[in-house]
């Protein structure tokens, strides 16, 4: 096994596919000190900028000293604590859903979702490009599972024609974590009823993100379907952790009784919850956050876009720059750095071959002037 493991790194480094840890000091936050250095961060999915908000750090405070740290076991062994029943309902609400089930990430969520309602009489329909949490958990399913073509709702339906199972499960992400990329939601919603399947959104990038008040695809699209199931996660948009599930209430008793991440982990922190519960509140009661996320977004991309780099399509606060080449990109990435600026090249096999990009993440924690930094600096990079 060693030299396995040997040859393999060796493999790696030698196509420039090697990854490492980079250490940083500091909270999440607009920029971060790297090797004693402070950089603009662009590689963060703290989209609102509330990882490092003081009332979400408060309320994760307050919550320690009312319950302690940790939860003890599963939420079925040990009880069921009152930051974890709120949050629900906290998400419930947000979403528009009768119920919702907190999980302890988003790979949980996938994987105890789509495994608790999918078997061997189920056909499974995923987008080429989905998480590969979702890639695992259709796996696992042990379902029938075919993969239509990133976004191509003909190949969709083409494949729904073609099932002899009656039992048909569409899953697409909201939004395409590597791409900027929206789902063709709409088009999607008019296949359900026609051929009689439920649609799973992982909605992790958009929750918080899209729609006028930020409650992610559905309300981008003004969407109101009663067969969709929605996952969103806590550690993104809301600057905490962990994921849930939001559906009706059947589906969440189902989920609680048959979703083994769910029933034999132990559950969150409950000041975990607490202070995901408070990011909930200031995206309702605080609309700058999202104004000020989308006039970022705008800026960065009408620069990139401006000076002739591929931006691969996306509309939303991720924004690829398509560099093909994964040397290429990782070389890019270093130069950036030597600049103040912190954004990842993301290679296969995150991402197809020949697709190597760099990713930008926009927050609203940014501001204009840093902003105008990074446009500057990736145009210096990417034409010398």
């Amino acid at each position: 096994m060693k030299k396995f493991i040997e040859k393999e790194l060796a493999r790696l480094e030698a196509s420039g596919l090697r990854r490492t840890l980079r250490d940083i000091d500091g909270p999440q936050g607009s920029s971060v000190i790297v090797n004693g250095k402070r950089m603009i961060l662009l590689c963060s999915n703290d989209y609102l900028g509330l990882a490092n908000h003081p009332l979400v750090k408060q309320a994760a405070i307050d919550a320690v000293s009312e319950y302690g740290f940790g939860a003890g076991a599963s939420r079925l062994v040990s009880g069921n604590m009152e930051a974890h029943r709120m949050l629900e309902y906290r998400i419930a609400r947000f979403k528009s859903t009768e119920s919702a089930l907190v999980f302890n990430s988003g790979y949980h969520a996938n994987l105890g979702c789509i495994t608790a309602i999918a078997g061997r009489d189920t056909a499974i329909f995923s987008d080429r490009l989905n998480h590969a949490s979702i890639v695992d958990a259709c796996l696992l399913s042990r379902a029938e599972v075919k993969r239509y073509p990133n976004r191509d709702v003909d190949s969709l339906e083409r494949l729904l024609k073609k099932t002899r199972l009656k039992k048909r499960l569409i899953v697409t992400d909201g939004v395409f974590s590597m791409d900027g990329t929206i789902a063709p939601l709409p088009d999607i919603i008019s296949l359900l009823e026609r051929y009689n399947a439920t649609l799973f959104i992982d909605d992790a990038h958009a929750t918080g993100v899209l729609g006028a008040s930020g409650r992610g695809t559905l309300e981008h699209f003004n969407i109101s379907h009663q067969n969709i199931i929605q996952m969103g996660t806590l550690g993104k948009a809301f600057g905490a952790f962990g994921a849930f599930i939001a559906g009706d209430s059947d589906l969440i008793e189902l989920l609680i009784n048959k979703a083994r991440p769910f029933i034999y982990t132990t559950a969150l922190p409950p000041s975990v919850c607490a202070a995901a519960s408070k990011a909930i509140d200031l995206v309702d009661s605080d609309p700058g956050l999202l104004m000020r996320l989308k006039e970022r977004r705008k800026q960065l991309h009408d620069g990139l876009s401006g000076c002739g780099l591929d931006t691969m399509g996306s509309a939303t606060p991720i924004i690829p720059i398509l560099l093909k080449d994964a040397r290429k990109t990782v070389e890019a990435s270093c130069a950036l750095m030597e600049r103040g600026v912190f954004i990842q090249a993301i290679r296969p096999p995150t991402v197809p071959d020949g697709t190597s990009r760099l990713r930008a993440t926009v927050t609203a924690g940014h501001s204009a002037t840093e902003i105008d930094t990074v446009i500057s600096a990736i145009k210096k990079v990417l034409s010398a």
